[in-house]
């Protein structure tokens, strides 16, 4: 296996807690940076990681290192897993603590996360990044990948050292010389979380209703025309074509459950990390993803209304949930 310095996970949420656990797990060098509360957790319960395929770990408390700023440390891989809107905070922190030249991986959702890191800490070797499961923190301390999916990236010499390391943690990332239609193909699926969020239901049992499914088929599809206009061909992270997701979600719920078997592959737990935020009152990831489809809608001189009203009724929405019957209606679909 190829050398490599140590890991630092720059926002120690669910996403960052579990690849940064899975890593240190494996036997890595991995440095945590996150919110005291959720440190004061794991330093008193430990880490617990558990996924679909019932796989177990638990780390020790003391054995965690951790940190409330970045630790200047030289020859590190950073693994961005910030909120969106939090991206330009952590890029100033980071320029200010590591050595430029340093790589840092981007495993959050949206397409622009690297771009906007970029312009504000233009020393740092940004390379954007997806990861196509889900994690979502059961109990305190215990965070669990509910569904499957990998890690992909943008090909760059400066990740190479460290992918023996993550494939040998379970983390095997598929490396693409453009991103950019991978990215967007996530993009298409988190177009689910809004409605997910505001159904307020599992992901499983949101799925299964076809209320919600009529919604977020509109919303891709809606998407769909836009990336079309734009020449954007996105990529397939499900075993079905983007347009045919579209018409998959329209069938009947009993045709469903047939033919998407396989999407329905999902911890009943399992829940999106946007109905976290709003059910806790925290500012969702709603114009990385529905707002994205919006600016790049002006952009190719059209509009996308129901992108826009999510937006609208994500920025202003409190926990109160509302059925996949009221969504359809009051989008008119």
């Amino acid at each position: 296996m190829s050398t490599a310095g140590p890991i630092v996970v720059m926002g120690a949420g669910a996403v960052g807690g579990f690849v940064g656990g899975r890593l240190a797990a494996a036997g890595n060098e991995v440095h945590f940076v996150g919110r005291a509360a959720t440190f004061e957790t794991w330093r008193s319960r430990g880490l617990g990681l558990t996924d679909l395929e019932h796989a177990e770990r638990q780390l020790r408390g003391e054995a965690l290192r951790l940190h409330a700023q970045p630790p200047p440390l030289a020859g590190a891989l950073v693994l961005l897993t910030v909120k969106c809107g939090a991206t330009r905070a952590a890029a100033r922190q980071l320029a200010a603590a590591l050595p430029p030249g340093t790589p840092v991986l981007s495993l959050q959702n949206g397409v622009r996360n690297v771009d906007e890191a970029a312009q504000v800490a233009p020393g740092l070797v940004w390379i954007p990044g997806v990861v196509a499961f889900n994690v979502a923190e059961l109990a305190p301390g215990h965070l669990h990948r509910g569904t499957s999916g990998g890690i992909a990236a943008a090909a760059h010499a400066a990740l190479a050292p460290w992918l023996p390391h993550l494939a040998a943690a379970g983390l095997a990332v598929q490396t693409h010389a453009d991103l950019r239609p991978v990215q967007w193909g996530k993009l298409l699926l988190n177009l689910n979380n809004p409605v997910n969020a505001l159904a307020g239901l599992p992901l499983r049992a949101q799925l299964l209703d076809r209320d919600c499914r009529r919604v977020t088929a509109a919303l891709q599809a809606e998407a769909l025309g836009v990336l079309a206009a734009a020449g954007i061909r996105p990529a397939s992270l499900t075993p079905l074509a983007p347009h045919w997701t579209v018409r998959v979600l329209r069938l009947p719920t009993p045709l469903f459950r047939i033919v998407a078997a396989r999407l329905l592959r999902i911890d009943a737990s399992a829940r999106s990390s946007m109905a976290d935020d709003l059910a806790r009152g925290r500012t969702t990831e709603i114009d990385a993803i529905c707002g994205a489809v919006v600016r790049l809608a002006q952009t190719h001189g059209r509009d996308a209304p129901l992108n826009r009203r999510m937006v609208e009724w994500l920025d202003t929405a409190g926990p109160a949930r509302r059925s996949g019957k009221m969504l359809r209606q009051a989008l008119g679909i």
